[in-house]
């Protein structure tokens, strides 16, 4: 017995094959809109009205990968000076694990050789090697108490970018993008900038979009030459005719996507007209010789055309002034075990010298242009370090996840304040512990989103950013 026909015809073939169905006028109606649908627009069945006011429109999140000392910079511990040198306590680290020792090895406390002083109406303890941000801390709040799950660097910048160390979960910029789209309509929704001598361990998946759409992936911007690989029209090729073969592949698609509803499709299409656009933003962006010698002193930049962290801060402003939602800073070699180039000595300083003006000139420039009560600007890496020294040729430190520092201006945060509170040793937290989960929960909720909310259906089950953990820290709220 010969099947039914109309039994076999699928919605897609139905779509595809009705010359004037609703294939046919999605078409159409794709088509008369030019630029198509805007290629970090919301997701499908999200929208901008979050379950409250959002304080936050934008995103800069300054990434130091390699785990940063606190202990060298923000958590300033006495008792630990005290006790330099003598074996921890063995109810500090029974049962833990860490990256390169076990419980059961007999590692000394390690107390820091840099000065503190307290700064600000706040009284924020800070030292020497950062006397940029020193000046800005009470236009911030530093948490003192992150924890984290993974104590390995590829896992961990994972965990603190997706929520988790596996691969194929979608970045932070990929979900906040997803979840309230892109105010630019010439610049990619989610852009990263990268300085130091290599990128971050694990590389793209950092910023990657996962079983999201990819259209809500991050795009890495160069800070020299072409800021973006084959953006460059070939000399041969004139405006009009490259537009025309832009505007064929586009019908060509649009025809592909009316017969398959693939999303990816919908990303190609996005791809090739933001592309068209960005030939002409994106040189316009990089080119910083028109700001004000002022502003160029305030970063310390000598020179416009040279790569640097503090170019990349001034970039990342001029990123959301157009209107992009989540720019992510990355800054490598923050991993000082105390190795040949390792050491907390030599190597910090070099890099706390690096980042701290560009830092703190960065919340300077966007509180004078009115744009940081908007912009959510964060700060710290994916752990801290172990108030234990390494036994090694020099001096160093363990990487760390029971307490680290990071921090937060802007953007709805209460300014200001030291939020959390750790032990005498500095080695976990006693009060107001965050959770890298719950730091998610809370810059969501800031950007106007609900983490419980704000998921995706993927092989059966809604994700979310959170997994299933999170919760609001209010008192970091203004």
């Amino acid at each position: 017995m010969f099947p039914n026909p109309l039994q076999q015809t699928t919605r897609r073939h139905l779509f595809g094959r009705c010359g004037l169905g609703v294939g046919s006028l999605a078409l159409a109606s794709l088509m008369a809109d030019r630029g198509l649908q805007a290629a970090t627009a919301p997701g499908p069945g999200v929208t901008r009205r979050g379950p409250h006011v959002p304080k936050a429109k934008n995103v800069i999140f300054l990434f130091m990968a390699g785990g940063p000392s606190q202990l060298e910079m923000f958590d300033h511990k006495p008792r630990l000076q005290e006790l330099n040198g003598q074996p921890i306590p063995q109810s500090y680290i029974e049962g833990k694990r860490f990256a390169f020792m076990d419980s059961s090895h007999k590692v000394n406390l390690l107390a820091s050789r840099r000065t503190f002083r307290q700064h600000g109406e706040s009284g924020a303890w800070v030292s020497d090697l950062l006397p940029c941000t020193a000046g800005i801390v009470d236009d911030i709040s530093l948490v003192t108490t992150c924890k984290t799950e993974l104590f390995n660097h590829a896992p961990a910048k994972l965990f603190m970018n997706t929520g988790s160390g596996q691969f194929g979960r979608p970045s932070m910029g990929a979900w906040v993008t997803y979840g309230i789209g892109s105010e630019s309509s010439d610049l990619p929704g989610f852009v990263v900038l990268q300085s130091g001598p290599r990128g971050p361990r694990g590389g793209a998946v950092n910023w990657g979009s996962g079983f999201l759409p990819t259209t809500y992936q991050g795009v890495p911007l160069r800070s020299q030459g072409e800021p973006i690989l084959n953006l460059t029209t070939p000399a041969s090729v004139d405006a009009r005719s490259q537009r025309r073969v832009i505007d064929a592949v586009r019908d060509l698609n649009l025809k592909r996507l009316v017969e398959t509803g693939d999303d990816e499709i919908q990303t190609r299409l996005n791809a090739y007209e933001m592309a068209y656009r960005m030939q002409t933003s994106a040189p316009d962006l990089i080119d910083i010789s028109g700001e004000s010698k002022a502003t160029l002193d305030l970063y310390g930049i000598q020179d416009v055309n040279e790569s640097s962290y503090a170019r990349n801060c001034l970039l990342a402003r001029r990123l959301v002034e157009r209107g992009v939602r989540f720019v992510q800073l990355y800054d490598t070699s923050w991993d000082h075990h105390g190795g040949p180039t390792e050491t907390l000595e030599k190597h910090l300083p070099e890099k706390c010298r690096d980042i701290d003006r560009g830092s703190a000139a960065l919340i300077r420039d966007l509180k004078a242009r009115g744009l940081l009560d908007e912009t959510l600007v964060i700060w710290g890496g994916e752990f801290g370090r172990t108030p234990m020294g390494e036994v090694r040729e020099f001096t160093g430190r363990n990487h760390h996840i029971d307490a680290f520092t990071m921090w937060f201006a802007g953007g709805g945060i209460k300014a200001g304040q030291v939020f959390g509170q750790t032990d005498e040793l500095g080695f976990d937290a006693v009060e107001n512990r965050a959770h890298v989960h719950d730091l998610h929960a809370t810059i969501l909720h800031l950007l106007g989103l609900d983490h419980e909310k704000l998921t995706f259906r993927f092989q059966g089950r809604d994700f979310r950013l959170t997994d299933v953990h999170g919760r609001l820290l209010q008192g970091l709220l203004a």
